[in-house]
């Protein structure tokens, strides 16, 4: 089974994205069953969504997975939903939407083809805080979550796609004392067992 997986580059005040340093880990130590390939996308919603979809066409993936950063929660939250809007602080470019639709002609919502309740049971499972988030907000993680299970809509199911979002890495702690915050250790076992249900 091939697997896209992606993370994010830094963006707004972290000077560091967890999500690279998990794909990075995982690409280097694999998963048995599972071709990963990976990607790094930007901090823009215009690139970002291109990037995907180019990496999407590129690769030919059964799965997609995207990672992103959910700085101040507690557990890695696989997504249920994502929604036709994007909004929120501007982009490492300076864009900043309100209340713009992804796809104008899209539909409102669409939810995940990834199994994201057996992703949290199997995290619980193993000692790992884990739930199911109903929001992936309207920024970046939003978007390209969107891009992705739309794709896959329009092309009548080809792939499957979901996203997950990590907490916050000890070192992004450090930096802001109010996070709370996992041990990379921790956040890349996490995400493997996720990719290990598939």
């Amino acid at each position: 089974m091939k697997v896209l997986l992606t993370g994010f580059v830094p963006f707004l005040d972290n000077p560091i994205n967890p999500t690279e340093e998990v794909v990075k880990s995982i690409v280097s130590s694999g998963i048995d069953g599972l071709e990963i390939v990976p990607e790094i996308l930007p901090v823009h919603f215009k690139e970002s969504e291109s990037a995907l979809i180019e990496a999407i066409d590129r690769v030919n993936p059964d799965v997609v997975i995207m990672l992103g950063l959910a700085a101040g929660r507690s557990k890695i939250t696989p997504e249920r939903i994502a929604i036709n809007m994007k909004d929120g602080e501007p982009d490492n470019d300076g864009y900043a939407p309100t209340d713009e639709p992804i796809d104008v002609d899209g539909p409102d919502g669409i939810f995940a083809t990834v199994p994201v309740r057996e992703m949290v049971n199997r995290m619980i499972e193993v000692g790992l805080p884990a739930a199911i988030s109903n929001t992936a907000g309207t920024y970046l993680c939003n978007n390209i979550m969107y891009a992705a299970l739309h794709k896959a809509q329009k092309q009548g199911g080809k792939f499957r796609a979901g996203f997950i979002h990590i907490p916050a890495s000890h070192e992004l702690a450090l930096i802001n004392k109010r996070l709370p915050s996992w041990s990379l250790d921790d956040l890349v076992k996490g995400v493997r067992v996720c990719l290990e249900t598939l």
